[in-house]
């Protein structure tokens, strides 16, 4: 995991395109200067030609002027209505980091947490051949049924870990991401005797620190701040785009999170229970959007990282054809609205990508994560 991770850093990083591109007219106008009074016909019947030219080119500059300045003044006006401080967006592909602000700032990041959750539980099924179809017993003791609790899950309701994942991810049902770390954490290597959940979230701390997120610290499996008061779970935008990434680099994380609403069971003593969950990510289907997962804390309000992707790039050199994936990651923290921020960022996203793609996907003026 370190080394493919580390080794696609590198591979993006070389300098391999220039800083930036400057549009230059290169072309040598007409010599309309007169050489002496005996050229003076001559010298007239050039002229007249190489003005209409002038004027014609200053039109069209004046034209591509008055567009530019409509596209910034709107571009600056779409800016002006994200009021969120801490995001970021980046090209998926590369990391490269399209806009950012506040982006390494420690921030409460509650259910988005649950990202990491479903990623250790992705990769410790993966790793050791596990099935997500065993089923886990929910542990004591359970929360009321509420918000983080939306099904009302009991103490020793029997669910697959596949169900679970779905109900952590799309309601993010706090009860299922506590049955996924209590169950995994018991299976884990586990040098330290910790509980099950405990060891858990250990081992989502050691994803964060192979995947260099060093601003980032969880405390549960669900981001929640303690009841007791003390110090919260953080992350930063920065980092929680570096897990979706990593995420997103591997099959699994992709289908889950892209799901509007899934039918899960719950055995219950004799009884199966069916029961339809929704996303709470309204976003889904809008503008190429198929992903990731919502979040909001009382005391900091919405956050929602997002991914869009548009159809990949083809280019044909000779016999040889290449493409290149398009797909971008939002990630807002701290919004009043996360639906309306989160969307507008992703527009400005895909502008911010088709002008750096233009450019031909310049490394050394880019900064990456």
């Amino acid at each position: 995991m370190k080394t493919s991770y580390r080794a696609l850093a590198r591979k993006f990083h070389t300098d391999s395109a220039t800083a930036c591109e400057t549009l230059m007219d290169t072309e040598s106008g007409s010599d309309c200067s007169s050489g002496g009074m005996e050229h003076t016909a001559v010298v007239a019947t050039h002229r007249l030609p190489c003005l209409h030219q002038d004027s014609r080119r200053l039109a069209t500059n004046q034209y591509e002027i008055c567009r530019l300045a409509v596209f910034i003044f709107l571009f600056l006006f779409s800016l002006s209505k994200v009021t969120a401080s801490h995001f970021i967006i980046i090209d998926n592909e590369t990391g490269c980091i399209l806009r950012e602000q506040g982006a390494n700032d420690k921030f409460p990041v509650g259910s988005l947490s649950k990202i990491a959750v479903a990623i250790t539980l992705l990769d410790w099924a993966k790793l050791n051949g596990n099935s997500l179809d065993t089923v886990a017993e929910v542990p004591a003791p359970t929360a009321p049924q509420g918000e983080g609790n939306p099904l009302g899950l009991q103490a020793g309701d029997r669910i697959t870990l596949r169900d679970l994942l779905y109900l952590t991810l799309l309601p993010s049902d706090s009860e299922a991401s506590l049955t996924i770390a209590n169950y995994v954490g018991l299976k884990l290597p586990n040098p330290q005797n910790l509980d099950g959940v405990s060891n858990f979230v250990a081992n989502m701390n050691a994803l964060a620190r192979e995947l260099g997120m060093k601003n980032t610290l969880f405390l549960n499996s669900d981001g929640l701040p303690p009841t007791g008061g003390g110090l919260q779970p953080y992350s930063t935008a920065a980092d929680l785009a570096r897990l979706t990434r990593y995420g997103y680099s591997k099959p699994g994380l992709a289908f889950y999170v892209a799901q509007k609403s899934r039918e899960i069971h719950i055995q219950r003593g004799n009884k199966m229970l069916g029961a339809t969950i929704n996303n709470t990510n309204n976003l889904l289907g809008v503008n190429g959007i198929d992903g990731v997962k919502t979040a909001r804390l009382a005391s900091v309000g919405e956050s929602i990282v997002l991914t869009s992707a548009r159809d990949p790039e083809v280019r044909k050199e000779g016999n040889t054809v290449y493409t290149t994936p398009r797909r971008i990651i939002v990630v807002l923290l701290g919004a009043s609205n996360r639906a309306d921020e989160g969307l507008k960022l992703d527009q400005q996203g895909w502008e911010l990508y088709s002008a750096w793609a233009g450019r031909g996907r310049p490394t050394r003026s880019s900064r990456f994560l």
